[in-house]
């Protein structure tokens, strides 16, 4: 690996991942496990990544990959388990980054128009199937089924639920599970590694024909800006929203086996979506040891339009500018897949 300090790309490796790769190298056939966070558009910096990592590092696979993800982390990975995951992820990067709302759109329309991305993800039943047989590449996702906020269907009452749902959490993460359960769906047949759910409560599901598409919606069903997705088949009756109220990057213990690779935005791991403002709220070391993290550097970074990777306050702009920025980021996202192939990077410990 050769070790520039201009490289679009950093490398963080816990100490197990750390020992590994420098005795090894980064094989492929060492990863047991990738996952995939929340984050809405800012996976637009990965996806030059997504594009090489599933179109050439993973090709030719044989054996299991476990895949974990919440809300963008979801509908990026329902891409790659599909027979042809690089032209899957194509349709559903050109449809999302191509999203425009008209001005004072309401949680309805909003919720519509942002469902129709799946069509995009899942334009036949033959691709939900493609994901449902895939042999080797394996889908898990998190949902939030609502516990509290049930009957909360007007903005004022939802959004005072989540205030309690977020005054709680600021006292103890475990608490969040008296307003929130975690639901991971996952395929049919041999168990996924994710059992340790670490302190939140977790419901498993198993992934049909059935329940699919409304797993998806549902991980990226965002409070007070959608709608949430009602009574998903095998869950039970309920409401259920954005995977990254319980897992915004996740706090779990993985894998015991083989390697965990996380393309990321940051080089930090924030548990919950309501620890996004506790700094001192961050992934436990402990379940890091074998991760092996990539995210854009901070002079990459730097370089972008407006200088940072795209986020949802990016609506406020107007769409022709924002496509545009959007665009471009999705363009440069390349210069990472390429110092990830050209061993461009230095590792650094997680």
């Amino acid at each position: 690996m050769t070790v520039v300090s201009s490289s679009a790309l950093r490398v963080l490796a816990g100490p197990t991942a750390l020992k590994h790769i420098k005795q090894y190298g980064l094989r492929q056939a060492d990863i047991s496990v990738m996952v995939g966070a929340s984050g809405g558009p800012k996976w637009f910096c990965l996806y030059g990544l997504d594009q090489y990592l599933f179109g050439n590092f993973f090709a030719g696979r044989s054996t299991p990959l476990h895949l974990l993800g919440s809300s963008a982390g979801a509908w990026r990975f329902a891409c790659f388990a599909q027979a042809d995951p690089v032209a899957a992820s194509r349709r559903f990067c050109q449809a999302y980054s191509h999203i425009c709302y008209p001005k004072g759109a309401d949680a309805a329309l909003i919720s519509d128009i942002s469902a129709s991305i799946i069509n995009d993800v899942f334009p036949d039943d033959a691709t939900l199937q493609q994901v449902l047989d895939n042999p080797v590449i394996k889908l898990n996702l998190v949902v939030a089924k609502a516990r509290r906020i049930s009957a909360a269907r007007h903005k004022v009452l939802q959004a005072a639920a989540l205030s309690l749902a977020a005054s709680a959490n600021l006292l103890h993460r475990k608490h969040l599970q008296y307003f929130f359960q975690r639901v991971l769906f996952h395929l049919p047949g041999a168990p996924s590694p994710f059992h340790h759910a670490g302190i939140l409560p977790t419901q498993h599901v198993v992934l049909t024909s059935a329940n699919l598409r409304q797993a998806v919606l549902a991980s990226g069903s965002i409070p007070m800006v959608l709608n949430p997705v009602e009574n998903i088949a095998g869950a039970g009756a309920g409401l259920y929203y954005d995977g990254g109220i319980t897992d915004y990057h996740f706090d779990l213990p993985f894998s015991s086996e083989g390697l965990v690779l996380y393309p990321h935005f940051y080089p930090r791991l924030t548990p919950g979506w309501f620890d996004k403002s506790l700094p001192w709220r961050r992934a436990k070391q402990a379940h890091l040891h074998n991760v092996v993290l990539l995210c854009p550097s901070d002079q990459w970074v730097r370089s972008l339009p407006f200088g940072k990777i795209p986020d949802r306050n990016d609506f406020k702009l107007p769409d022709k500018r924002r496509i545009a920025y959007w665009q471009e980021v999705i363009a440069r996202s390349e210069q990472l897949a390429e110092a990830l192939k050209q061993g461009n990077f230095a590792i650094e410990p997680l």
